[in-house]
């Protein structure tokens, strides 16, 4: 390219300029002594149209080529200009693709569309996912930032699972045994009592639990908060519904092309309605005479509870709170009022958990009676539980699943398409 002539952006072509534009050829057609060529970039698709010398140029879909013309105006294409070439090269040659990916709907199986996925992203609609989602984790960390909370960075080489053990990933590490991280919890947590008091991260966690359902990947992107001097864990609910409005309002902002084309409506979110895990259970054996396993919910529970939630509250959301301290994790903060339960919850989104959040247990005998009566070894969780030897204040966060938050709103048929190289127990490439 010239050093006069740098690269325009389809989106950004007005009338009567002169432009080098560079990206895929979505389509190639001919017609007599003329031919048309549909250019596409990351903003959208130019009609090209290719007369005299270039009549009857030939080159395969999804190549890469530069194109200089002149913009005029036409009545014939969406964006009201085509560009009249002038010069066409080629700047990469494509083999014949696997499958199609220029039609309305993208017609092959997850499995094919995963291998394949370099194909698969150049769909406007998986495209329109990928940017939805970058959104999404960008309003998170936007509206933190702006309520003085701090972005920390915390190590994914553990020596401990934050959930005493259970689903961790282990490897050598060197002379040594190390996990990958299930959760940043503990480092949240050491970084409130650190003084930052009010802290957030976006970060892959890994689980290594052998499921291969629609609704779960070994490793996602986590969108984690842990936050000081709360008077209470429905403080944290109030700051996760803020967030995710916030975070919706966003995407409703700025993702305008991409609703339309997946034809999705931004959820209204005011207060969420909220049940004990208790009455929630008391709910699906009254209506669905469904039982649940004891002090928790099971995925068909969970879609049945949605599908409650919706008709009865007109609500995509619920709050599912004070779950057993047996099925809760060590750190997770007992209940004043009835220390068998604890203040803990988990966000349903149309029916599936997207969250966990809690108040956190921020005594330190308390926290060493807890890990004791979970059968663990203080010993070996010694630097994070010395943390709270030194003047730690109430605390307590939540995290959210960003693939299913995604998967959710998107209503798409399985959590990977929600990733752009997911995870799970069989897939490893690419």
């Amino acid at each position: 390219m010239s050093q006069q002539m740098k690269r325009s952006l389809i989106s950004e072509c007005t009338p009567h300029e002169t432009v080098v534009l560079q990206g895929w050829v979505k389509k190639i057609r001919h017609l007599g002594n003329i031919s048309f060529l549909l250019l596409r970039d990351r903003t959208g698709v130019m009609q090209c149209v290719l007369e005299q010398e270039w009549a009857g140029y030939k080159v395969e879909v999804e190549s890469v080529v530069q194109v200089t013309g002149k913009v005029i105006e036409t009545d014939k294409t969406k964006l009201g200009v085509e560009l009249l070439v002038e010069d066409v090269k080629l700047i990469n040659g494509a083999e014949p693709i696997p499958f199609e990916v220029n039609k309305k709907k993208l017609q092959v199986g997850l499995d094919q569309m995963l291998h394949s996925r370099t194909v698969s992203l150049r769909h406007e609609q998986v495209q329109a996912i990928f940017t939805i989602k970058s959104m999404f984790a960008h309003a998170f960390s936007e509206y933190l930032l702006q309520h003085d909370f701090t972005r920390i960075f915390t190590p994914k080489i553990v020596s401990q699972g934050a959930e005493g053990g259970a689903n961790v990933f282990q490897f050598q590490y060197f002379e040594k045994e190390a996990y990958l991280a299930q959760s940043p919890q503990f480092y949240k947590q050491m970084m409130v009592a650190g003084g930052l008091e009010r802290v957030f991260e976006v970060a892959p966690v890994y689980r290594a639990e052998h499921h291969n359902s629609s609704r779960h990947l070994n490793e996602y992107i986590s969108l984690d908060v842990e936050l000081a001097f709360i008077e209470d864990f429905y403080e944290v609910m109030q700051l996760e519904t803020d967030v995710l409005r916030y975070m919706f309002e966003k995407v409703k902002q700025n993702c305008v092309k991409e609703l339309q084309l997946l034809q999705i409506e931004i959820p209204v979110i005011t207060d969420i309605p909220k049940l004990t895990v208790t009455e929630a259970q008391t709910i699906l054996q009254k209506e669905y005479r469904k039982e649940s396993p004891i002090g928790d919910l099971d995925s068909e529970g969970e879609k049945l509870l949605g599908k409650y939630i919706k008709e009865t509250y007109d609500s995509d959301f619920v709050f599912i709170t004070h779950y057993p301290k047996e099925t809760r994790p060590m750190y997770t903060m007992p209940n004043q009022e009835n220390p068998s339960v604890t203040d803990s919850f988990d966000l349903l989104y149309k029916g599936l958990e997207i969250t966990s959040g809690a108040q956190r247990i921020h005594n330190y005998d308390m926290l060493v009676r807890s890990f004791e009566e979970k059968g663990l070894h203080v010993e070996n969780f010694q630097s994070y539980i010395d943390t709270f030897r030194y003047g730690c204040p109430p605390h307590g966060g939540f995290a959210i699943g960003l693939e299913r938050l995604v998967y959710k709103f998107l209503n798409l048929s399985n959590v990977r398409e929600a990733s752009a190289f997911p995870r799970d127990c069989t897939r490893l490439v690419p």
